[in-house]
């Protein structure tokens, strides 16, 4: 599933795309082609994130509301499009881009009433103007579940995923099965100032990256990291291979029916 940066990298590519001008809407699939059809020929205002959700703005007509979910795929192109497959649920098009979204686990075109519900029941994203964490930081506080667990609820921090999760544990040394209890003011304050600068580097990017300077491969003289997710990092699937700073084997074990990655010395309780 993409992780939060992802989610606002898309919504920035389609304000650079379609924002400003009216756009062309289609449902080649057909389950949104009732809703495509009311948005068909009208412009794209913005487009906003929070968390994994894409929210594309269509004024008084309303939001396309996005989840990708384990399966969706949203690419984009030039024109002129090809001719669109029976997997395409929604396609943008204008004279200059087309952007096709197959297999989300939403496509739907609610209010901005329905729109604000969904804000309301997500946790603080680090990468939205004006969240500071402290709404994350008062539920992790007084809870007793782990600290690896708090970070993939959605309803508490919105938008970290499970790179994320294991790299900003390991980056300030915290052991996963911490209770949330258990975590400081300042450990939180800087999990969260540290979230908000790898988030923006994967937006910039568009690859997670979480690796020190000291511990790039050219640092490090060590062949560069090949994986499907494109970037550096410390533990996520680095399961039995040397941790970068003290050399223990990585470890992984399933918590809440994901995968968890941490080194057992750099990350003592």
């Amino acid at each position: 599933m993409p992780e939060g940066h992802t989610i606002h990298r898309l919504a920035a590519d389609h304000e650079e795309r379609f924002a400003g001008a009216p756009v062309r809407v289609t449902s080649p699939q057909g389950t949104f082609a009732a809703s495509a059809a009311l948005l068909d020929g009208r412009t794209l205002v913005r487009a906003d994130a929070h968390g994994k959700h894409l929210f594309l703005g269509f004024g008084d007509a309303g939001w396309v509301h996005i989840h990708l979910g384990l399966f969706g795929k949203l690419g984009f192109g030039t024109a002129p499009a090809p001719p669109p497959t029976g997997t395409v649920r929604l396609r943008l098009l204008n004279d200059a881009h087309h952007a096709d979204l197959r297999g989300p686990t939403a496509c739907a075109l609610i209010t901005g009433p329905e729109k604000d519900a969904i804000h309301a029941r997500l946790g603080p994203d680090p990468l939205r103007p004006g969240e500071d964490g402290e709404r994350a930081r008062l539920r992790i506080a007084r809870s007793r579940v782990t600290v690896a667990a708090l970070l993939m609820d959605q309803k508490v921090v919105a938008g970290v995923g499970n790179v994320y999760r294991a790299e900003v544990l390991f980056r300030h040394g915290i052991d996963p099965y911490r209770m949330g209890k258990d975590l400081t003011r300042a450990e939180w304050d800087a999990i969260w100032a540290d979230l908000a600068e790898l988030m923006r580097e994967g937006v910039r990017n568009n690859r997670i990256d979480t690796v020190r300077p000291e511990h790039l491969p050219e640092a490090m003289g060590r062949p560069p990291r090949v994986d499907d997710h494109g970037g550096e990092v410390y533990v996520y699937r680095r399961t039995g291979q040397p941790c970068h700073v003290c050399g223990t084997p990585v470890r992984t074990a399933v918590l809440a029916a994901r995968n968890l990655f941490w080194c057992p010395t750099c990350q003592r309780r």
